[in-house]
């Protein structure tokens, strides 16, 4: 019969125990000690080794071989019997099952009972805190005065539902999620047992995805296993199985992120869509990569937190939006503008690399200095932020046209807005009256009542760029509709 893995490296004493090893630490000390606790109480989240350290508190009072011990034997009668769960003297009672006070008084009825084969009862209740209210009072007298023979120990993850009248009565012990060198140790130990080949950096990625569940993480292994019979577990495989971004694809989308490369981000999020990629799925991976990164000091912190912060803002919009793609536009024109230098600085390098040969940035600059008028360029990038802001309050497709747009000059009182020539269907659209107005009524708002406005075509296209009909048709697809002449 087979047996999961996870059942089957289940630790049989407290030197298998994965981290913990102060709460584990304690625990022995009292065993060699006879100083056992009447109760006692285990939080924290799943998969840590609550129940597991409770089964070992039941070996270590009731084996047979070794007395009470912190060292069971593992060979006697009643330690096999724990390991392979039928020891009579060892209850365990699943809360969310036996929640009501109807269960709770056939427990005190049956506790004054002496151990059939061990020394102690052990009482092991999981999810403790799913008991009602009035089993919670049924049990108080019984936690606070039980049999000589008898030992509680609750486990919950949920540590805040249970009253503080049943916590004061318990010994409490707060789990913690593994480490990553400790479940890697683990995990190391498992595949060398079980003969398996497995490439060093597919544990950062099972612990990622396991939580810092031990238990999660060997369902994970033993499915990478399953799948990867008989052939080493790659990175590739491993990601193509939990389903999660590639690291390629990660690393690509943030150095499009670094160039605050907007055509390329919009395309690549528009290629995950038609390949059915879950963008929410993808942004989330992409946060826990930043993340790593962050940790490994290969991406500075503040860089790495904005991002992260700007992905889970926007998180919960996804499930009121249909096309999700819309969505990770707005993520990905959040994360470029938090990540900006100063404006001054984009606005020079804008002028220094992709002005129009004709008029360099010298000739621009004294335009601006003789212009006669008090609209300032360092007026217009100071507040360029808040006017896209506006501007997709008024209407929100202005915000997916005036992605690639930059304020390029200003002579008199009329502001030109430039657009690289790979936007050029943006600037077409902005041309068009219906967005025109809206977009120049904000800036008149926010810079000044007699501001006009003209759009331009800055810069040379690229010889590497592919023509903009297939950007084009993403765009229109994107808002379902037509174009409007």
């Amino acid at each position: 019969m087979h047996i999961t893995l996870y059942r089957k490296y289940r630790p049989k004493n407290f030197e298998e125990m994965a981290g913990q090893k102060e709460i584990v630490k304690t625990i022995k000390n009292s065993l060699r000690n006879g100083k056992t606790s009447h109760a006692y109480l285990f939080t924290g989240p799943r998969g840590v080794g609550k129940t597991t350290l409770a089964r070992l508190i039941a070996k270590g009072v009731n084996c047979l071989t070794n007395e009470v011990t912190d060292e069971p034997c593992n060979k006697c009668e009643n330690c096999l019997a724990i390991t392979n769960g039928t020891f009579m003297d060892m209850i365990e009672i699943d809360a969310a099952s036996n929640r009501g006070i109807d269960e709770i008084r056939q427990l005190k009825e049956k506790i004054n009972y002496q151990p059939v084969k061990g020394r102690k009862k052990i009482y092991i209740i999981d999810e403790v805190h799913m008991l009602t209210k009035e089993a919670f009072n049924a049990l108080l007298k019984t936690l606070e005065e039980p049999p000589e023979h008898v030992i509680f120990i609750l486990a919950t993850t949920e540590a805040d539902k249970i009253l503080p009248t049943i916590i004061s009565r318990c010994q409490r012990y707060d789990f913690k999620a593994l480490s990553m060198e400790e479940m890697t140790e683990k995990l190391k130990f498992i595949c060398k047992e079980e003969a398996i080949e497995i490439d060093e950096d597919v544990f950062e990625i099972i612990y990622e995805n396991s939580g810092g569940s031990m238990r999660d993480s060997i369902s994970i292994l033993e499915r990478l296993m399953v799948t990867c019979l008989n052939e080493k577990i790659t990175v590739e495989k491993c990601e193509t199985v939990l389903g999660i971004t590639p690291l390629k694809q990660m690393k690509y989308f943030l150095e499009k992120i670094k160039e605050k490369d907007y055509v390329k981000l919009v395309k690549t999020l528009d290629e995950y869509w038609n390949k059915s990629v879950e963008i929410e799925d993808f942004f989330k991976d992409f946060a826990k990569y930043c993340k790593t990164l962050m940790s490994k000091d290969q991406l500075e912190i503040t860089t790495g937190l904005s991002i992260i912060d700007n992905i889970y803002t926007s998180l919960n919009k996804f499930k009121y939006e249909e096309d999700k793609r819309l969505v990770g536009y707005v993520i990905v024109d959040s994360m470029l503008k938090n990540n900006k230098p100063p404006v001054e600085r984009v606005v020079e390098k804008v002028i220094e690399k992709e002005i129009i040969p004709e008029k360099p940035a010298p000739q621009i600059q004294q335009e601006v200095s003789n212009s006669g008028t008090n609209i300032t360029m360092e007026q217009i990038t100071s507040k360029w932020n808040e006017i896209i802001k506006e501007a997709k309050r008024e209407k929100i497709t202005l915000g997916a046209f005036l992605i690639a747009a930059k304020p390029y000059r200003i002579e008199g009182n009329t502001l030109y807005i430039g657009f690289t020539p790979e936007s050029s269907f943006c600037k077409e659209q902005m041309e068009n009256k219906m967005y025109h107005d809206v977009f120049l009524e904000v800036v008149k708002r926010i810079i000044a009542p007699d501001i006009r406005i003209k759009y331009v075509t800055i810069g040379k296209r690229k010889a590497t760029e592919d023509d903009n009909s297939d950007f084009t048709k993403k765009i229109v697809d994107f808002f379902g509709g037509e174009i409007i002449e």
